[in-house]
């Protein structure tokens, strides 16, 4: 079973490449930001392999809701996850950067927000890998993985919030 659904995650990553919709099932509060709420926002600037399609529907997702963004592809994002403080064993596939955080994989555009909003002493968030459902990995056909967003801070690490797929767990 385990190698089934490493296929059909490689599978979905691939068919994402080509793809640019989002998830039509997210909640009413990612709805667009009017463009006096996105241009009141930090630039995201996200690092990203040139060639990851997940990474791109990521930042479309953010876009949609309201984000400006700068995208630079990259050949080794090591020492930007250093650079930042990503820890060990909790990326994935691109970071993003914005108000003093990093922003490290699928981590849907509301919890930006809050993070952006609530100010809390920390480092960053991370949704580690990359789970089935998040912003940017919609399979259709798919079971939509359950995931944490954790927060990084002086203290440690803690749940943000908890998703299944799109949707709040």
């Amino acid at each position: 079973m385990g190698d089934l659904r490493v296929w059909l995650l490689l599978s979905a990553a691939l068919a994402v490449a080509g793809c640019t919709r989002t998830s039509s099932h997210e909640p009413a509060a990612l709805h667009p930001l009017s463009s006096a709420a996105a241009s009141e926002r930090p630039m995201l600037v996200v690092h990203k392999n040139e060639s990851c399609g997940c990474c791109d529907v990521w930042v479309e997702h953010m876009r949609k809701h309201g984000f400006a963004a700068e995208v630079h592809d990259v050949d080794n994002m090591s020492p930007i996850k250093e650079r930042l403080g990503v820890p060990s064993g909790m990326g994935s596939c691109h970071t993003a950067e914005v108000g003093g955080y990093f922003i490290e994989g699928h981590v849907p555009a509301e919890q930006v927000a809050r993070l952006l909003k609530e100010r809390p002493r920390a480092k960053g968030l991370t949704v580690p890998g990359m789970p089935v459902g998040s912003p940017g990995m919609e399979v259709e056909g798919v079971e939509d993985d359950t995931y944490e967003v954790v927060l990084f801070g002086p203290a440690g690490q803690r749940s943000f919030a908890r998703y299944r797929g799109s949707r709040p767990a």
